[in-house]
C-alpha cells in the first residue's frame, strides 16, 4: 500500500458461521473477540450446523470433522475410524487451552458480554424445529436474513 493511499478502518463486521465443527466454530469466535478487543462492533450470525455452537444441548460438544478434511492430512478411511474424530478434538482442545482460548460456552459469553450481538437464522431454526429456548442464553434473538441484513448495514461481512 503506497503512502497516498488510506484506508478507512473497519468499524463494523458481521461474521456468519454455518459449520458446527470446532474448526467451523472457532474462527468466527477467535474474530468477533478480536473485533471487539479492538473497539470494531460486531455481530454474529449462527445458520445451518454452526447452531450446534448456540444450542445448550449441543454446544459443550462440538468436535474436530476427521473425515472429508483434507486439513487433517490423513486419509478418509483413518479418519472414519472409531475414535479418530474424538483424539483429534482432544489434541485440539489441549493446544487451544495452551494458548488460553476458552471452550465454546465460556468463549461466546464472553464475546457477547464484550457487546457482540449473536444472532440464529429464523429459516434455519425452523428447517431443524428448534425453539428460542433451546438456545444459550446469549442469543439476542433468532432473525431472518433479511433482519441480519439491516443489522449489518455498513458492517464487512465475513463468511467462515
Amino acid at each position: 500500500m503506497s503512502e497516498e493511499t488510506k484506508y478507512e478502518p473497519i468499524k463494523k463486521v458481521s461474521i456468519i458461521i454455518s459449520k458446527g465443527t470446532l474448526e467451523g466454530v472457532y474462527p468466527g469466535l477467535i474474530m468477533a473477540n478480536g473485533a471487539r478487543m479492538e473497539g470494531i462492533e460486531a455481530n454474529l450470525f449462527f445458520t445451518f450446523f454452526g447452531l450446534d455452537a448456540i444450542v445448550n444441548k449441543s454446544m459443550d460438544h462440538l468436535h474436530v470433522a476427521t473425515v472429508g478434511n483434507p486439513a487433517m492430512h490423513i486419509p478418509t478411511i483413518i479418519g472414519a475410524l472409531p475414535g479418530m474424530s474424538a483424539f483429534a478434538t482432544s489434541k485440539m482442545m489441549k493446544e487451544m487451552e495452551k494458548l488460553d482460548i476458552p471452550p465454546a460456552r465460556e468463549f461466546i459469553t464472553m464475546i457477547h458480554d464484550a457487546g457482540c450481538k449473536i444472532f440464529a437464522c429464523k429459516a434455519t431454526v425452523d428447517m431443524f424445529h428448534l425453539k428460542k429456548e433451546d438456545f444459550c442464553e446469549e442469543v439476542d434473538d433468532v432473525i431472518t436474513v433479511g433482519q441480519f441484513y439491516e443489522e449489518s448495514a455498513g458492517a464487512s461481512i465475513i463468511f467462515t
